[in-house]
């Protein structure tokens, strides 16, 4: 079934320059683009974002750490969308995490381990909202279309 996920290239990923990898790595896993920017998180927005994490040993460091420059954040879809980009990320740890990984080629270390991806379809339909209006996610056409579009609409 085809599913809808959410993930961040963390701003350590976007410092090195990786984001066209990372982009080209998922892409060649089946996914399609349908909602991407460049932000600047605010403490505040990571804050609410890693709230689940509140209290843990690791918080402030997270939150201060994605709040230390520019991050992409997107939208893909694909079917099984959610355990593939989990299976494409790796584990949390990039020294655990497999080979070919996203975390093992482009992380650091557990705090930047160069992106994220949303645990279920549930979280990842509120991490995006986070940072998407519905008008800011487009199901891309990679074919030209057959009819020129009218009025703007994709």
């Amino acid at each position: 079934m085809t599913e809808r996920t959410f993930s961040i290239i963390k701003p350590n990923a976007v410092a090195a320059g990786a984001v066209g990898q990372i982009l080209d790595a998922m892409l060649a896993d089946g996914f399609r683009i349908i909602g991407l920017k460049l932000v600047c998180m605010s403490r505040n927005e990571a804050e609410k974002f890693y709230a689940v994490h509140r209290g843990k040993p690791f918080y402030d460091r997270l939150v201060t750490f994605m709040t230390s420059g520019p991050s992409v954040v997107l939208v893909l879809e694909r079917e099984d969308a959610v355990a593939g980009l989990r299976r494409l990320a790796g584990a949390t740890d990039p020294a655990k995490a497999a080979e070919g990984t996203l975390r093992r080629r482009f992380g650091e270390n557990v705090t930047r381990n160069a992106v994220h991806a949303s645990d279920s379809v549930e979280n990842a339909r509120e991490e995006a909202g986070r940072f998407f209006d519905e008008r800011e996610i487009v199901v891309a056409r990679y074919a030209p279309p057959a009819v020129e579009a009218e009025d703007g609409a994709c």
